[in-house]
């Protein structure tokens, strides 16, 4: 496979910071035109205040208008299917009655119940951590294992298949696959979770598709179902992840901030916040086209163009928050886009907000030492994805 030298713009990264380029997009003109992996250009849209707008605005800017990456690989019926269900690919009023179905499941109320066995997932990857000794791969250990263990227990996905289900979200993810290449691995993706559905509708057990079954089993197509599971294994595995392995990092750049978290374990959930809003690591949602012509940041925007949203750039605006690029986790950045905004703002944020905190806590608790084992010059990040990460994190205690 060819890989481009440098990602596009919306996916560039100086280490845990956002492009140069990027900030001075933002800075400058607010909006600027790039390619993007859709093989169309694209506007990005860079500032706080403009990327709230667009994501309110569905009327203006529609998810369900823009076509799938790589979509020219797949015939329209195929596209079709595989779209149903795909809440960040709907517009009201379909994404709102897809949405009202899943909302009940993902209230703080109901993700409280699973802090006792989220707790013992961290517990127990913190021992298969230690048990690899010194130095041991963070990734591989912790930060990949609890967040894909926790929404496969909750949807109801087999232990064994959680290795397969990771490959398959690590290539839908990266940008630099090839068009045919990408459909090969969505179609076998759709091929797992069309079983998975099928399961469930076989055994209605009391994890979320056994319920979602049960309880909207009538209005909720096959089609849908799988959709639905397909995104919320996607978006409940590999934000989480990918945010315990550059939260650890950032941290560990930044011991003065780490000693106020472990000095002060009431510190935990604002410092989370911080984190999501420093790091940023959903690069952007997933493209909006105009319905109609539209100025953004003083700049006119066509009609049947692509909006793209830096979420980094937006949450590091210094209209926004002050000193933005300096991590605090004293800072209370309410109203950050690190979750999305508007319609599309995430469903699993109460989930994902509970599993951070409980993770971190414990890591630090457990290795008061925690230290990176490599230079960071060398830390291996991942540059094509939509979702910026770490491939690993050699770490020493």
């Amino acid at each position: 496979m060819t890989q481009a030298n440098e990602p596009p713009l919306q996916l560039r990264r100086n280490g845990l910071d956002p492009a140069e380029e990027l900030a001075r997009a933002r800075d400058g003109e607010g909006v600027v035109r790039v390619e993007t992996p859709w093989g169309l250009p694209g506007y990005l849209v860079c500032r706080h205040a403009d990327v709230r707008r667009v994501l309110t605005d569905p009327v203006r800017f529609s998810s369900a208008l823009t076509p799938l990456r790589g979509a020219g690989a797949l015939d329209p019926g195929e596209a079709a299917r595989m779209r149903a269900g795909q809440l960040i690919g709907l517009d009201p009023p379909e994404h709102t009655r897809l949405r009202r179905m899943l909302t009940p499941e993902f209230t703080a109320r109901r993700m409280r119940r699973l802090e006792p066995r989220i707790t013992e997932i961290v517990q127990s990857a913190l021992d298969d951590l230690e048990r690899a000794g010194r130095p041991a791969d963070l990734v591989a250990h912790f930060a990949l294992p609890v967040p894909s263990l926790v929404i496969c227990e909750l949807l109801g996905v087999p232990r064994a298949d959680r290795a397969a289900f990771q490959d398959r979200a690590t290539r839908l993810l990266d940008t630099s696959l090839p068009a045919e290449e990408l459909a090969a691995v969505r179609r076998e993706e759709r091929a797992y979770l069309a079983d998975l559905v099928a399961r469930a509708r076989a055994d209605r057990g009391e994890d979320l598709l056994g319920t979602l079954v049960r309880e909207d089993g009538d209005e909720l197509g096959a089609d849908e179902l799988v959709g639905v599971a397909g995104q919320l294994l996607l978006a409940g595995h590999e934000t989480t992840s990918n945010m315990l392995g550059l939260g650890t990092l950032a941290l560990l750049r930044h011991p003065d901030q780490l000693a106020m978290i472990r000095e002060d374990p009431a510190r935990i959930e604002p410092a989370v916040e911080e984190l999501l809003r420093w790091l940023s690591i959903s690069q952007s949602p997933p493209p909006r086209t105009t319905t109609a012509e539209v100025e953004v940041a003083g700049q006119v925007i066509p009609a049947g163009a692509l909006v793209i949203c830096s979420l980094p750039a937006a949450n590091r605006d210094p209209a926004f928050a002050a000193d933005p690029d300096r991590l605090d986790v004293t800072r209370e950045p309410a109203g950050h886009v690190a979750f999305g905004h508007g319609v599309h703002h995430c469903l699993g944020a109460p989930l994902a907000r509970m599993e951070l905190r409980i993770a971190f806590s414990l890591l630090l608790r457990r290795f008061p030492g925690l230290a990176l084992a490599d230079p960071y010059e060398r830390v291996d990040f991942r540059v094509f994805s939509v979702v910026f990460g770490l491939n690993a994190l050699r770490v020493t205690w």
